[in-house]
């Protein structure tokens, strides 16, 4: 029988960035306090987790925008009961012996993706924040790598402007501290062309880690679909020699319409094919993701759908019985 990988680690956030989908955990986890916020992330180790990618550092919307640290660059987020939430899950994260990329954005308005991503007023805020995060919360252990969330389809290829971002961003991030892993998620999985062109592209793009979203949660591919888009991509990794090969694995459904709905948890049957149809192909699998569509029984920083107790009962008997095999 296929042994299938563990879901080794998961996107982390103080708020959703679109707001319907955060339905059922964006005004609770506003609330939460020092300790749930520490809660979250030993919940998060107690499923055997190794990595948390953070998904914003600020957020910014067309109206207003906040940050989750004292950025100097947006004010403090109103409202939000944890005044220190980075340092918090940082702090927490090195007890667990967990890791976290830190995020280097958002910005610029979260959906303007191009201009966030070519913009030099975007790139100077980006890069003020990445120095005072690092400044700030550098010290700690669990303070892993970073994280560019302003995400791309691979339409066939990579786009030559996002090629330019990934790599003026880990060209400064080098310059604060060479040794901190970089990390993208771009989606266009199902659409890509993983040959030669694409290979050259693989060669001269400066990222350590590339976790392709499945797609799953979005109904863009069905797990039957994904094992050939990951062997695809297991060829043209391997021979361009560079960047780790890792997925995003969608843990969630829509409520209602994609985009425009809350997000809830998938059945745990669902999750087992995608990991069946990924597993062969991928170093490590994260998943999109723990806040909200996962809670621990009993958690005193309970966030998300009523359903997200069983997926994480589920997936705890899916690890113990992966033990005894």
């Amino acid at each position: 029988m296929q042994m299938l990988k563990p879901i080794k680690g998961t996107w982390f956030e103080f708020q959703h960035h679109n707001k319907p989908e955060g339905k059922y955990w964006n005004p609770i986890c506003r609330q939460f306090n020092e300790e749930q916020w520490r809660e979250k992330i030993r919940e998060i180790a107690s499923i055997e987790m190794e990595y948390i990618v953070l998904l914003c550092s600020s957020l910014v919307y067309e109206d207003y925008a906040e940050s989750y640290f004292d950025s100097g660059i947006y004010p403090f987020a109103k409202d939000f009961a944890c005044p220190n939430p980075i340092e918090v899950i940082l702090d927490e994260a090195e007890k667990q012996n967990l890791k976290i990329f830190m995020s280097v954005g958002f910005y610029g308005v979260w959906t303007h993706t191009y201009d966030n991503m070519t913009n030099p007023e975007v790139t100077e805020r980006a890069f003020s924040a990445m120095e005072k995060l690092y400044d700030k919360f550098g010290h700690f252990k669990s303070f892993y790598g970073w994280y560019y969330p302003d995400e791309v389809c691979i339409d066939g290829y990579f786009n030559s402007d996002f090629v330019d971002y990934v790599n003026r961003y880990s060209e400064f991030a080098h310059s604060i501290d060479k040794d901190k892993k970089t990390l993208i998620a771009p989606y266009g999985t199902n659409i890509l062309v993983a040959d030669d062109k694409y290979v050259s592209q693989l060669e001269k793009l400066d990222v350590d880690i590339i976790a392709y979203q499945d797609e799953i949660g979005v109904r863009k591919s069905t797990p039957d679909q994904t094992a050939a888009f990951y062997s695809a991509l297991r060829a043209a990794h391997d021979k361009a020699g560079r960047a780790a090969l890792w997925a995003d694995m969608e843990v969630f459904e829509f409520e209602g319409d994609t985009y425009r709905s809350a997000l809830i948890p998938a059945g745990f049957n669902r999750i087992k094919e995608q990991l069946k149809s990924i597993s062969p192909y991928v170093d490590t699998v994260l998943c999109y993701q723990y806040m909200g569509l996962f809670n621990k029984p009993g958690t005193t920083a309970y966030c998300g759908h009523p359903d997200s107790v069983q997926l994480y009962k589920d997936y705890m008997d899916f690890l113990n019985e992966s033990k005894k095999r």
